[in-house]
This record gives structure tokens, sequence and C-alpha cells, in this order.
């Protein structure tokens, strides 16, 4: 997929049912529609190249699938170091958000993104040119530090700027660039892996995979530079002329007066960062969204995209057939997360995630079952690409606009760091434990590598759950009008 037919078709995703002359209007109220001298196109180019943040995301984070059994017998690893090959790229995540809600409070949401990218690229030179394995873990973990600070500041960014009425879509734009980042990887791991026998894979293959991703990198760096800054950031640092400027580019001089006159409303009320997170009223909002940031990961979604080429070997796959499968799950990935785009701002948040994590249960567990008494391996196929269309839908996309918009303004960059830290650690222990219970002899014995999808089943009944004890729908609500819900409560 080329950088034009993206922009080109999220710009018609955004325009569908959505006239240009009334894209800034909530829906829940009765406020005539705002004055819109704006432009619609400014607002999808600046959140596209955010966007690119996420696609590196994607890039970054599953090159592994295509490489990790070649790294297995080039390195010689155990069962335990080819978790770590796969998860030391997230620890570097739990890194990167550690640092990314301080630098984005601190120096902006661009200049925290410009810092990701070059991670990236370093990430992508270094690991392919890694003599050993300590190399080359140090390489993947500066990379997962880019990708920790990309997976938190560019739906920030994108929220931070895009008006209420498609700001759902817009931020549901970034979990597509980041499937189509895994999309694109599974697609150059193919032909790389096609085009030499298992030997020069083994020797020479998979530095190629991982040196494919210098390009991209070197892109995002270089748009980012043409992107204005976050008005609400510039707001809170006294740069009233500089957000004025951008909000009259987003939506025209009445929105941009009515953005500035809600924004500053906002902040004058808010007592200082750090005792405002932890107010007895913020502490709840703060609470749900780590709890739907660890439940995004221990569903299981990453062990698919990490080590879907592994899992349909164990289904009786060869290399090629299990890298195209791995193409399959891509491809169903990116397609319900273009549905998810096209729906979240119709149907709602709410609605979406619970049929994502009814669907996703149901698959697997009838997987695990599947798995455990020998079934067809079409049918666990069939049952995996089911659950990966589940979480495309909802769980993936919702779940992060669902974070770029329940925090308040002033704790915002902090807030999304701490569940995004939450989010990455879940991963890590995910990714890190998969092969363990995948290999480990006595769950082998009695579940035939069906275990492990018993276990993230049963987070899905939890997620589930959440969702319909503690999540607000928020769909056409400005992020003021979501902060005075969470104020009023």
């Amino acid at each position: 997929m080329s950088l034009f037919t993206f922009v080109n078709f999220v710009i018609f995703v955004v325009q569908i049912h959505m006239p240009v002359n009334d894209f800034t209007v909530s829906e829940q109220d009765e406020q005539p529609a705002r004055c819109n001298a704006g432009s619609l196109g400014y607002v999808v180019r600046v959140c596209l190249i955010a966007a690119l943040g996420g696609l590196l995301f994607g890039y970054d984070t599953a090159v592994i699938s295509g490489a990790v059994g070649f790294l297995r017998d080039h390195f010689n690893l155990t069962a335990k170091e080819l978790g770590w090959a796969a998860s030391s790229a997230l620890l570097g995540c739990v890194i990167g958000v550690s640092l990314a809600g301080v630098t984005s409070d601190a120096f902006g949401r661009k200049k925290t993104l410009i810092l990701a990218g070059l991670l990236f690229l370093a990430s992508a030179i270094g690991t392919a040119l890694a003599a050993g394995f300590a190399g080359f873990v140090a390489f993947r973990i500066l990379g997962g530090v880019g990708v920790g600070i990309a997976s938190m500041a560019s739906p920030m960014y994108i929220a931070e700027i895009s008006p209420a009425g498609i700001r759902g879509r817009m931020v549901s734009v970034n979990q597509f660039a980041i499937v189509s980042g895994m999309l694109i990887i599974y697609f150059v791991n193919y032909f790389i892996a096609a085009g030499g026998d298992p030997a020069w894979n083994e020797a020479t293959g998979w530095r190629w995979m991982f040196a494919s991703g210098a390009l991209p990198s070197a892109i995002f760096l270089v748009l980012l530079f043409s992107v204005a800054e976050s008005p609400r950031w510039l707001i809170e640092h006294q740069r009233l002329d500089e957000a004025e400027r951008v909000l009259t580019r987003v939506g025209g001089p009445r929105f941009a007066a009515e953005e500035l006159r809600a924004i500053n409303d906002t902040a004058a009320s808010e007592t200082q960062q750090h005792l405002y997170l932890f107010a007895p009223g913020m502490l709840s909002v703060l609470l749900l969204g780590i709890a739907l940031a660890i439940l995004q990961q221990v569903v299981g979604i990453n062990v698919f995209l990490y080590y879907a080429p592994e899992i349909f070997k164990q289904l009786g796959f060869q290399v090629d057939a299990a890298l195209m499968a791995t193409v399959c799950v891509g491809v169903v990935n990116l397609g319900f997360t273009v549905l998810a785009i096209w729906t979240v701002d119709r149907l709602g948040r709410k609605p979406l995630m619970r049929l994502g994590a009814a669907g996703m249960g149901l698959c697997l567990f009838t997987a695990g079952a599947a798995f455990q008494l020998h079934h067809r391996a079409a049918w666990v196929v069939a049952l995996i690409l089911g659950y990966i269309a589940c979480f495309a839908l909802s769980v993936g996309p919702v779940t992060w606009v669902i974070l770029s918009e329940i925090f308040p303004n002033r704790i915002r960059g902090r807030a999304m760091s701490l569940a995004t830290f939450a989010l990455w650690s879940a991963n890590f222990v995910v990714s890190q434990t998969f092969p363990m219970m995948n290999e480990n002899a006595w769950l082998v014995a009695r579940f035939n590598h069906g275990f492990p999808f018993y276990v993230y089943g049963a987070f899905c009944v939890v997620l589930l759950a959440v969702v319909e004890l503690g999540v607000p729908e928020t769909k056409g609500r400005s992020l003021e009008e979501i902060e005075r819900y969470w104020t009023r409560r």
C-alpha cells in the first residue's frame, strides 16, 4: 500500500456521511452548527503523518513474526530465549512510555514523535547488523523505546487536534496504520524468505527483514517537520497565538474561539498536575484506563501477531504456507480495522467493545478445544481469523480511542503514559510466557497447545465485564464535555 493510497482512503472514510460544513458538531447537544472555515484536508494530513508513528509501531513489532524461526536456528535459542527475542522490544516499550508522558508534557507532542522516529531508524539499522544475540536484543529494546513513545504520543496528538465529530475515526486511523504496518511487514517477510533457501534465510534473510524498516522511519522523520504542535499543549504553555492559528486551520475562526475558551475554562478549574492525577474523582478514570490497557493485551492478540508462523507450523504448515497464512491474518486485521473506522463514530464505543470481547472469547475457547481434541487445522485457522476479525473491529482500535478521550486535558500526558506503560508491561508478560506455556511438556500432553487459548479467552470475559460496568459512551462528545462528566462524578 502506497502512502498516496493510504491518504486517499482515509480522506474517503472521514468524508463518508460527514458533510464538511458540519464535521465539528457534537452529537450530544443541540447547539447550532459551528461556523467551519477550516480544512478537513489539513486535519487529515497532520493526523496521517502522526499515524505513521503507528505504522512504524506495527512494522517494528511484527517484523519478529517472520524472523523468529530463523533467529532460533541462527542463535540456537531455547524456548525462554525465543520468548526474549520477541519480548525484548516490549521491554523497550515499557521504558518508552515511561519517558513519553514527561517528554510530551514538557517538550510537546511533535518533538516526542521526532524522538520516536530517530529510535525507529537506529533500531532498524542496528538489528540488521547485529553480530550476536546480545547486540540484537539491545537494538530491539532501543526500537521498543520508540514504539512505546509512538504508541502514546500518536493517538494523543491525533485526539488533541481533531474535532469531536471525527475524532473517533481519526484516532482509529492510528490503529489502521498499525495494522497496515503489520500487513506490509508480513508481505516483506514472505518475499524475503521466498527469495532464498533455508540456509540463506538463517544467515542473512532475517537481517534484511529488520533492515527494511529504515526507509519508512526516514520518511516519518522528514514529514514530522511539516506538522504543527498540538493546540492543547500550546495553550497549556501559554502560546495562545500559535494555538489559535492551528485551531483556525482546523475548524475556522469561530471554532478556534470556542475551543480556546473551552480549553482555558477547563485548565483554570484544575489544580496541580500531580495532585489532580490522583484526586478521588480522577483516580477512577485513571484505574479504568489502566484496566482497559492491560485487558487489550492479555486477551492474547500479540501472540497471534508475533508467533503466527510458529502456531501455523504446529498445525502442519510448511514455512512458505505458514508465512502466507500470516499474511491472511494481516489482511483480516486490516479489513476489519477499516470497518471499525467506519463505525466507531456512528455506533459508538461500547457496542463495538461488547461485540468484540464476546466474539473473541467464543473463538478462543473453541480454538483451545479444537487444539486439545486434535481437530482439523482448517477449523483452527478459521477460528484464529475470526478472533483477529473481532479484535480488529473493536478492542484494537476502540481501546486507543477511549484512552485518548477519557483523560482530562491537564493530566492527559501522564495518564496516557501510565495506561500505555501498563499496556506494554502486559504485552511483555504475554509475549514472554507464550512460548513457555506452548512448549511446556505437561501442558502439551494434556491440552496439545490449547491451554494458552483458554487463558486468553478467560480474560475476554473479564474485559466484557469491565466495559459493561465501567466505560461511559464518549461518542460525539468534546474532550471538555468528557472531562466535565468525570468531574461531576
